[in-house]
């Protein structure tokens, strides 16, 4: 398999992994909605999109503020990217600031946990 492809191999399973893991985080906390697989599809998509945009300007305009609590706003950072993709993808309801918060913490364990489980098999 040439280059490219194993790159879209690892691109297409990480979009799985993390369409799953928002389904299993939605399924564990009240203040997140996920209202079918399509919906977790595209909500994964565009969390990638702001991860790799958004995220790294909120993370340096936070700089300070992460730096005096040792990282952990990064927390707070996440949250508000996780809030904000649900503002536009459809199917994917975020109910308030902190329900984002909570929910990028377990959906980063989630995930974690389900590409640690993948690598081993």
């Amino acid at each position: 398999m040439d280059g490219r492809g194993s790159v879209r191999k690892h691109w297409l399973g990480w979009w799985l992994i993390h369409a799953v893991a928002l389904i299993i985080t939605a399924s564990l906390l009240r203040g997140i909605d996920v209202s079918s697989f399509w919906a977790a599809l595209l909500a994964a998509a565009l969390l990638g999109l702001a991860n790799v945009s958004v995220r790294p300007l909120l993370l340096l305009l936070t700089l300070p503020l992460n730096l005096a609590t040792l990282g952990i706003f990064t927390f707070v950072v996440n949250g508000i990217v996780l809030w904000m993709v649900s503002w536009v993808a459809a199917g994917f309801v975020v109910h308030g600031f902190w329900a984002g918060v909570w929910g990028a913490l377990v959906l980063s364990l989630v995930s974690w946990g389900l590409r640690w489980a993948m690598d081993r098999l």
